[in-house]
């Protein structure tokens, strides 16, 4: 293992940061997707007992692979199933155990604090109750676990102050059990998690619109968070927060990492908690108050989501190998993995920020110490702020390592405020804007 608990100087984590997006590896990730599709089906209901087909199969192989990425950290990560049994719902009518598998990479300082990045085992063809038709489901989502698993790879032989979760969730084609039954015991646990990046089919670069690009992606996020109170809302609409939730100004961050750190990409901040109508296994997270967002493709292929393997009038149908681009797979993994660094290496978000400074000229904000193995990571604090039409933050001002700070002659009606803590190495944490709109919980 590269023993890099603490950087000291931010040259030395600009390169660390580089390195890590330069070590993902396309054909790593190929091989994975390829394994993954060879066991014919991952339905959620499909064979558990067969040792080369359906979901019993991959999700051992998955297991096995989290394991050897630990053996090769010296013992690093904690691998485990995780699981619940599922019975009465619409697509899970009998009694099913649904099995995810989970490798925990301890933080070193604030163990507590965790980061998560997640990808899906299970697929589906046109009947989402077919569970013994072949259904590869290369691109759905095999290209969202390759990406875990090589994020878990590279990330492994360093360590950080936060922990990092790599996550392969079951069951998200028939409700989104494994995001929520890993949300509710991660609530349940008091893991004080800061950011889920749900990575739900990320090879794909050819769209049903004809467009074929490898620079772009989606950071889908919601603006007002679910567990908003009826007196939250009451506060929000005097004070603003809508388009400024936990999970907003994670995809801000993320956004900011593509342009400093992963060469030719873009990332589009849609302002939606997934697609028109539909959903991925960020949305159980956001249920517990969470913040967590979708990092996809830009341009779908609908013909090759959810499809039986066929062809109709000269039309190839199906999520087969040959619709995924495995070195772009690799550049969102990159993305994923210099972005989970960030964050475990940053110290953790500011706590209680508050904003004052009405009919007054001056905008004055405020936030916690840092609590308990914090205090010695952070450096200061960082104030940021941005016209209310702007999607990202425009101006901001390092204020030192104080807890309290009033930005003469910037008025609080004209902008949008934020704070974010400063390591001693030069990373920042997410921004968090003032109250429960946009607090990331203590």
């Amino acid at each position: 293992m590269i023993s890099v608990p603490v950087i000291s100087a931010e040259s030395d984590v600009e390169q660390q940061l580089h390195d890590i997006a330069a070590r993902v590896s396309a054909e790593r990730i190929e091989q994975d997707i390829r394994t993954l599709v060879s066991f014919g089906t991952r339905h959620t209901l499909s064979e558990t007992q067969s040792d080369t087909r359906g979901i019993g199969a991959a999700r051992r192989w998955i297991k096995d692979e989290f394991e050897r990425i630990s053996a090769d950290c010296g013992g690093c990560l904690e691998v485990y199933f995780q699981s619940d049994v599922i019975e009465g719902e619409t697509r899970i009518p009998e009694a099913t155990e649904v099995v995810s598998v989970i490798a925990v990479q301890k933080g070193h300082t604030d163990p507590d604090r965790y980061v998560v990045m997640s990808g899906d085992i299970d697929s589906r063809v046109s009947d989402v109750m077919n569970a013994t038709a072949d259904a590869p489901g290369a691109n759905d989502n095999a290209s969202g676990v390759a990406g875990t698993l090589e994020a878990a790879r590279v990330l492994s032989q360093y360590q950080f102050h936060g922990s990092v979760v790599y996550a392969a969730l079951a069951g998200e084609e028939q409700g989104l059990f494994g995001g929520k039954i890993m949300a509710r015991k991660a609530k349940e646990d008091g893991w004080r998690v800061k950011a889920v990046l749900n990575n739900d089919m990320i090879g794909n670069i050819a769209g049903i619109n004809g467009v074929v690009n490898n620079t772009t992606a989606r950071l889908f996020s919601e603006g007002t968070r679910k567990t908003e109170t009826p007196e939250e809302a009451r506060m929000r609409r005097f004070t603003g927060g809508e388009v400024d939730s936990p999970s907003r100004n994670l995809a801000r961050f993320i956004d900011r990492i593509a342009d400093r750190y992963i060469p030719n990409l873009d990332t589009m901040m849609v302002y939606r908690l997934d697609r028109f109508g539909r959903g991925g296994h960020h949305r159980p997270f956001n249920d517990e108050g969470f913040p967590a967002i979708r990092i996809m493709e830009t341009n779908e292929h609908y013909d090759r989501q959810h499809q039986d393997l066929r062809t109709e009038n000269g039309t190839e149908y199906g999520d087969t190998l040959d619709g995924v681009n495995f070195e772009y797979a690799a550049k969102l993994t990159g993305l994923n993995a210099v972005s989970l660094a960030s964050m475990a290496w940053a110290p953790a978000p500011p706590a209680s920020v508050k904003i004052d400074g009405a009919v007054t000229p001056d905008t004055t904000l405020s936030w916690a110490t840092a609590n308990g193995n914090e205090k010695e990571l952070v450096k200061g604090y960082r104030i940021y702020w941005r016209y209310t039409d702007q999607p990202q933050w425009q101006f901001s001002r390092y204020v030192g390592n104080v807890t309290e700070f009033t930005l003469e002659n910037v008025v609080i009606d004209n902008y949008f405020f934020g704070v974010a803590s400063v390591a001693e190495n030069g990373l920042e944490s997410p921004v968090v804007f003032p109250g429960a709109a946009g607090s990331f919980g203590d």
